[in-house]
């Protein structure tokens, strides 16, 4: 196992966990009833790209972390997980640019497919929703080298963010169709 990299204040990280995570939301939230008339000298959709790729990046990364850390990798699997959460930011960022510069895309399908793509879709939007105080607090508990809470976090956060980062891109596929 690693060596704590930061010193442990719960207090402190309670704090900026519960600030950050609420001030994400809410600007995510509030920003995608927003938008700004500006012609970009691109299609705004490259953001959406953008996501895809970022996600599948992530799905990606998320798999290596699981197989790192259970061949005892340790120290690779840290460097993998901080790039999944640093992409992770970057994909904020660009999501955000995406509904900010572009109007609301209604899926355009019928049949089963309009009822996958919605299930997919609300349990995406769902979970996205809840899962970023999971990827913190899971991540300090690394970070203060705390491995049995770590590793019951992980149980909970692994799989609803790779599922998040998978739909994410199956979301994308589906609804890419239909962008104007």
């Amino acid at each position: 196992m690693l060596e704590a990299s930061i010193q442990k204040n719960d207090k402190r990280a309670n704090l900026l966990i519960i600030l950050f995570s609420v001030i994400v939301f809410v600007a995510v939230v509030f920003l995608s009833k927003i938008k700004l008339d500006v012609a970009l000298p691109f299609n705004v959709h490259v953001f959406a790209q953008l996501n895809a790729v970022i996600n599948s990046t992530v799905s990606f990364l998320l798999l290596v972390g699981l197989l790192s850390v259970k061949r005892g990798r340790y120290a690779l699997h840290k460097k993998v997980m901080m790039t999944a959460m640093v992409l992770s930011l970057l994909f904020l960022v660009s999501y955000i640019c995406h509904h900010l510069f572009s109007e609301s895309t209604s899926f355009g399908g019928d049949g089963a497919a309009k009822y996958v793509y919605y299930f997919i879709l609300i349990t995406h939007v769902i979970l996205a929703g809840i899962i970023l105080p999971f990827i913190l607090y899971t991540s300090y508990r690394a970070l203060i080298a705390e491995w049995p809470q770590h590793k019951k976090l992980a149980k909970i956060t692994w799989p609803i963010w790779f599922y998040v980062s998978v739909t994410g891109v199956i979301v994308y596929w589906m609804i890419s169709p239909y962008y104007s």
